[in-house]
Formats: structure tokens, sequence, C-alpha cells
């Protein structure tokens, strides 16, 4: 004996879905997914910082000084400034230093700045980095 399925009284809980409009949504949903897509693949180029930076480490001296060392890459013959920051336990910034990347033979730049700090700092990073005219 086999039983079908209990439904409940038609538009009880208001009225029924079409799979025809279930599936227009999905095809309207990947449609514009695939648009996203294309827009990031083919205009990620163009949208590409002309100078990008990566934290490698920080040595914390004592408490009046933290060491943050970091790689600056861009064009070669650019300059940029970047704004390196040391941090405390409660993440208060406790150091500041903007420092000068200047022109060099290789884009990619390895670079350690000594950050005079008010408080011993737990933490030493780049905050950011913008090319300079």
């Amino acid at each position: 004996m086999s039983q079908t399925p209990v439904r409940p009284p038609a538009g009880r809980y208001g009225p029924e879905r079409s799979h025809a409009r279930t599936w227009t949504f999905v095809g309207i949903g990947a449609l514009v997914a695939l648009v996203v897509a294309a827009v990031w693949w083919v205009g990620g180029g163009a949208l590409e910082d002309p100078v990008q930076w990566k934290d490698v480490g920080f040595h914390v001296s004592d408490a009046s000084s933290t060491d943050v060392t970091f790689d600056v890459t861009k064009a070669k013959d650019a300059t940029a400034s970047c704004r390196v920051r040391a941090l405390s336990q409660s993440y208060a910034e406790v150091g500041v230093k903007t420092v000068d990347v200047g022109p060099s033979d290789a884009d990619t730049q390895r670079v350690t700045v000594t950050i005079p700090t008010a408080e011993l700092a737990v933490s030493g990073t780049v905050q950011d980095c913008k090319i300079v005219d």
C-alpha cells in the first residue's frame, strides 16, 4: 500500500509557486553572476593598485621602539609613501612612521623601518602605501 504525500489545501500558505518562475530566477541569478565574473576578469588588470605591500614581520625591541619589515611592489621608477604603525595589545596605535620607498632596479623592495613607540607594542604593520609625485 503506497501513500501519496499529504499536501496542505491549495492557497493555505499563499499562492503556489510555479516551477517556471523558480527557474527564471535561477537563470537570472546565473546570468548576473556570469556578468560580474566577466567584468572582474576583464577589468581586474585596469583596477590593480599602482603599489602593493605585504607585511613580512616585526620585532619589538623594547617599550620605546619596534622594527617592521615589509615588501613594497611598484613601478621601478616610482616613489611610494608608506604609513607604518605599531599597535599595543588593545590595538591602540602606539607609534607611527611614514617612510618613502624610492626608485629601484627591482619591482619589489624589502624595507625595514624602526618605529619609535610611546609604550610597549605587540605588533607592527603597514597601514597603507600610495604613490607620490
